[in-house]
């Protein structure tokens, strides 16, 4: 059975506002008065600039921390280390995002001016590194037994493997043969991108008071998240434009970035190729990189990239089914279908994901 796409992320009715809106209203409500609160000590550091990174964002990452954390609490007031912890997240988020753009000299960041752009970057490294020390100390704050300094642990190793991830990917060698790229891929995806999602389905799960194996369990379902969450960032970067994405479009080609999407590309296309060699460093104009995106639109890359993402999902659902059956478990399934529900390309039809409850 094949099924048409719901259409684009920009225009679709977006799953995390209604889950928001039905599932988490008091929480988000009590998420932003604490955002505001943290972020008054930094107020006269701080540009509409930063605070529309803060504000603008869909929040999914404290929105997972929630989720996980009612799982276990169920409905009524969630502890203020909760709620304190999804800010904390959001904050470490934000903090990795300015970093990001500085390393990739990137302009736009959820279509506004990033950070560097607007700032400069030593401003935007300080900045970063602001929200990062901030996020920390929410953490810390919230202590209150034993197992919350455990997790502050947690967070500080995230974070480490955060910072590791970006720098294997600048090490990234273009001259590595596939399945030595492939295996780089993965290994930076998990450490650059996943960790943060386990981390917050762990942290809900632990915060809330929930059993040490069930928030393993969670963290595992995060991370899964977390790689299907990067593959389809990887996918929708060729085949969706600025307007959908917050970026010009083919930028990770542009920049020799090897994602999953182009490493796949690569070699079915072989080394001669003008798109190939343009992810290896060549120069090349707009126009350019506009043929050589085209031809890897052409290949299979996005549609095995794609697949792998949904592998990554339907594993994800598994580390869900042990959890007792509540709306809350249902919105963490939700959340991972919708992320490869998104299309691969505009035109594209894949295979309807497997909608079997958890």
């Amino acid at each position: 059975m094949i099924l048409a796409p719901k259409g684009p992320p920009a225009a679709r009715a977006d799953v995390l506002e209604r889950l928001w809106r039905d599932l988490l209203p008091e929480d988000l409500a009590r998420y932003q008065q604490v955002l505001e609160e943290v972020l008054r000590p930094q107020a006269e550091y701080l540009t509409p600039t930063e605070y529309a990174l803060h504000r603008r964002g869909k929040k999914l990452r404290p929105m997972l921390l929630l989720l996980a954390a009612r799982m276990v609490h169920g409905a009524g007031p969630l502890p203020d280390k909760v709620v304190n912890g999804a800010v904390s997240l959001e904050m470490l988020h934000v903090a990795t995002l300015i970093h990001d753009d500085v390393v990739d000299d990137s302009s736009l960041r959820r279509g506004l001016p990033s950070v560097n752009a607007a700032r400069g970057t030593h401003t935007a490294v300080l900045i970063g590194d602001l929200q990062f020390v901030q996020a920390i100390r929410g953490f810390v704050d919230g202590i209150d037994a034993q197992r919350d300094i455990d997790l502050v642990r947690t967070v500080l190793d995230t974070a480490f493997r955060v910072c590791c991830g970006e720098l294997d990917e600048l090490r990234t060698d273009p001259t590595w043969d596939t399945e030595a790229l492939l295996a780089h891929y993965w290994r930076t995806v998990e450490r650059k991108t996943a960790v943060l999602f386990g981390l917050a389905c762990e942290a809900g799960i632990t915060l809330a008071g929930g059993r040490t194996a069930d928030a393993r369990r969670a963290g595992f379902y995060g991370r899964r998240l977390g790689r299907a969450f990067q593959v389809m960032d990887d996918i929708l970067d060729l085949t969706h434009d600025q307007h959908t994405t917050g970026k010009p479009q083919g930028t990770d080609l542009a920049r020799g970035r090897w994602s999953l999407p182009l490493i796949h590309a690569a070699h079915e296309l072989g080394p001669g190729h003008p798109a190939t060699r343009i992810l290896r460093g060549a120069g090349h104009d707009d126009a350019q990189l506009r043929e050589a995106a085209a031809a890897v639109r052409a290949t299979g890359a996005c549609a095995t990239a794609y697949a792998q993402a949904r592998t990554q999902v339907l594993d994800a659902l598994t580390y869900l089914r042990p959890f007792p059956p509540s709306v809350y478990r249902d919105a963490l399934a939700e959340i991972a279908l919708d992320v490869v529900d998104r299309a691969p390309t505009p035109q594209y039809q894949h295979p309807a994901t497997d909608r079997t409850p958890v």
